[in-house]
């Protein structure tokens, strides 16, 4: 019996830090052939986790976006920055995160509420988010024109290590969120973000309170 469990619990592992994604529960199950309860699969995490801060690694698995991955520990994130961040090409301009921001806290929300908040033109950042499938159109509003609304995906719950959208922090807190954000600061030059080129996609973080 307890080799059988140790066998799982190498059978959860190699899944999760195999994938580039956060493995859900409905797959792990389904790949183990072993149905998980939530409770059950979330004990064996814990386990696994346990081991790991016993034998001193350097890495934990957290709940993210749905499912299950690994995150390296804190105390390394500089020397993980310093190996990822001259292989990121693609950068979030500072108006791309305000639009986005826009979007996670106001959900589902149409391009003219968004530009009454930020007081600027969102079309290019929304066209930039739904590229990156970091932000989907969710259907439409019950206004003249009947225009579109636009929430959140999975793809964003992954990029800011967020377990769901309940556990985003309050709107007051945006800024902190964009200045000091580990995902961030991986994606800044030099500690600063880049402006997009557009006039109108200028950042107009004051307006958001």
């Amino acid at each position: 019996m307890q080799e059988q469990r140790q066998q799982l619990l190498r059978s959860l592992e190699a899944l999760i830090f195999s994938s580039e994604e956060p493995v859900n529960l409905q797959t792990l199950s389904q790949i183990t052939a072993h149905k998980f309860t939530p409770s059950e699969l979330q004990e064996a995490v814990d386990e696994l986790n346990r081991d790991y801060e016993a034998t001193g690694r350097t890495f934990r698995i957290h709940a993210i976006a749905g499912g299950y991955r690994f995150l390296t520990e804190p105390e390394f994130a500089d020397l993980v920055r310093q190996l990822l961040a001259p292989v990121i090409q693609r950068r979030l301009s500072r108006s791309m995160l305000e639009v986005l921001a826009v979007v996670a806290w106001h959900q589902p929300v149409t391009k003219g509420e968004i530009q009454q908040i930020r007081g600027a033109s969102p079309d290019y950042s929304i066209d930039r988010l739904l590229a990156r499938g970091l932000i989907e159109v969710r259907g439409r509003a019950d206004s003249p024109g009947r225009p579109l609304q636009y929430g959140t995906t999975e793809v964003f719950l992954d990029l800011f290590h967020l377990p769901s959208l309940k556990d985003l922090p309050k709107l007051r807190e945006i800024k902190e969120i964009l200045q000091e954000h580990e995902e961030q600061q991986y994606l800044a030059a030099d500690g600063d973000l880049p402006v997009a080129a557009d006039e109108d996609e200028k950042p107009r973080m004051e307006r958001i309170e």
